[in-house]
């Protein structure tokens, strides 16, 4: 009899100190939203298909590391809007003849995660009264070395479709 109540008694200690690590029970994401939608995020820049690149990119990261369901925004439990704001390319460093040798490419997108249910707009990762989150993503790059503006846009993206996710993250 003594050994099982030592073991209620290691087993409640355990919980009690894993709860203090960082651990958490249960998974990253909200099991009371099932579905989500992803429309194809508008773009506010010359950029051509990156609102496409972006909304697949973030629909695959859903896909990937969430339970989460995509549906059309007509049927889902929450609908994730985003707009690209801002895509530049910036010279980090030229050669003697003031060629580029190091560019930089940045995005920043607004994201806004609505709930549909209730009408309201998931906050618990935005800054308190914002109702909109600003995410942004720069690589470098080097043409010298073979890269180009296309790598370091995939890598933007998909640094970005990591953010967005991460922000969908229950809080702790």
């Amino acid at each position: 009899m003594p050994v099982s109540r030592f073991a209620t008694h290691a087993c409640v200690l355990l919980l009690v100190f894993a709860g203090g690590c960082g651990y958490m029970v249960g998974g990253a994401f909200d099991y009371q939203v099932r579905t989500v939608a992803v429309p194809v995020f508008k773009s506010e820049t010359n950029r051509r298909d990156l609102e496409y690149l972006l909304t697949e990119a973030v629909q695959k990261e859903i896909q990937t590391r969430t339970h989460f369901r995509l549906v059309r925004a007509d049927t889902a439990d929450t609908v994730l809007h985003g707009r690209i704001i801002d895509s530049r390319k910036d010279v980090l460093g030229i050669t003697a003849f003031d060629d580029p040798r190091e560019l930089q490419n940045s995005l920043v997108v607004e994201v806004r995660w609505e709930d549909r249910r209730n009408g309201r707009v998931h906050t618990h990762h935005l800054p308190i009264r914002d109702l909109q989150r600003h995410l942004s993503a720069q690589t470098a790059f080097a043409p010298e070395v073979g890269q180009s503006q296309a790598t370091a846009t995939d890598a933007a993206v998909r640094e970005l479709a990591t953010s967005i996710v991460d922000m969908m993250e229950t809080p702790w």
